[in-house]
């Protein structure tokens, strides 16, 4: 019996077990589904990534855009023109002021914005005196500002001058504005422990105002030819980093795929290993789809639907009524096989009975 048993184990051993087409980290929407979490995908391809610091800042006026305006003589004022946040034109007259020279009527003077810009500061309302020490208004050219990023001291080493920086304000949705790196300050903030970072910004629609905080991305270095994916399709923690691989053959299936991550910027992961060109990721939704469970179909449904033909609730396949000629010629082998591994088994346990009834008869 001994024999039987492991001529059986031997025979068993050969034979390849079955397998399902799916997974227990694949979740399976149906269409309302993809739409009801939001589910945005994008294929990945090499690309070059940046290397990049976050910083803190915020707007300033940019070097010479600042001009008062001031009477050279006394007097008092006879006309404003002006009013704060309205534009101003070089040269268009703000204040007429009356002077203290004799006269009948006395003198006037026509006081001219210095500069083009918005009115910041009005120090002054007809009738008032006009005195040459005082400043009567302010005005402020926007269309370049400064940018100030306080960078930590740690990492103020690696910036160079002429590098850039995208720059995001809150005031400001949905607009990011490229600039270059003009100046470190000379001297550290021993209170903060940061250096400040200048970053000379166009501004021609005025969008960006003095005093509006900043987020600086502050780009360090570049690598070529790698992947990269953006941070929203990156879940997980810091030991257990996966995301949402689109599959290949089953609708609206999305599998949980284990990766290795690199650098890391404002935006964007570099993926070390863990993805293959091609791989249609989630990147929008992802966190919506570790809740979503098997979602409104099960795997055996999504692979009837997708290859077309009944599957065991495991997923596994399972016999087909109608079988092409190489599928029955691949059927046919293992049955020959069983029929012969059968008949063997058979005379074994007759020759192990007749002998053992010999034995009782001796």
């Amino acid at each position: 019996m001994k024999s039987i048993f492991l001529l059986f184990l031997l025979v068993s051993s050969t034979l390849p077990a079955a397998t399902g087409s799916g997974s227990s980290k694949t979740v399976i929407l149906d269409e309302n589904g993809v739409k009801n979490l939001r589910i945005e995908t994008q294929v990945i391809e090499e690309t070059t990534f940046e290397k990049s610091l976050f910083a803190l800042g915020e707007i300033e006026i940019y070097p010479g855009r600042r001009a008062v305006i001031s009477s050279r003589v006394p007097g008092r004022a006879l006309e404003v023109y002006i009013k704060n946040d309205h534009p101003i034109e070089k040269g268009q007259t703000a204040i007429l002021v009356e002077s203290r020279q004799p006269g009948n009527p006395p003198p006037s003077i026509a006081l001219p914005s210095p500069i083009s810009g918005l009115v910041s500061e009005t120090h002054i309302a007809p009738g008032e005196p006009v005195d040459p020490e005082k400043v009567l208004a302010e005005v402020l050219d926007l269309s370049e500002v400064y940018a100030i990023a306080r960078v930590p001291q740690h990492l103020a080493g690696q910036l160079r001058q002429g590098q850039t920086a995208r720059i995001s304000v809150s005031a400001v949705p949905g607009r990011t504005f490229d600039a270059e790196l003009e100046h470190l300050g000379a001297m550290a903030d021993a209170g903060s422990d940061t250096v400040e970072a200048a970053f000379h910004v166009n501004n021609p629609d005025f969008a960006l105002r003095p005093g509006m905080r900043a987020e600086f991305s502050i780009v360090v270095g570049k690598k070529e030819g790698v992947f990269s994916i953006p941070r929203t399709a990156l879940q997980g923690d810091a030991s257990n980093r996966f995301v949402y691989v689109r599959d290949f053959e089953i609708p609206n299936a999305f599998v949980k795929t284990p990766v290795v991550v690199g650098s890391m910027n404002a935006s964007s992961a570099e993926i070390v290993s863990g993805l293959l060109p091609a791989d249609e990721i989630v990147t929008r939704g992802a966190y919506s789809l570790a809740f979503a469970g098997a979602g409104t179909l099960s795997l055996k449904e999504a692979l009837d639907a997708a290859h077309g033909h009944e599957h065991a609730e495991d997923g596994s396949e399972l016999p087909q009524q109608t079988k092409t000629p190489s599928e029955t010629a691949q059927e046919t082998e293992p049955s020959r096989f069983w029929m012969f591994v059968s008949g063997g088994l058979f005379v074994l346990l007759v020759i192990v009975a007749s002998r053992r009834k010999g034995r009782h008869a001796e």
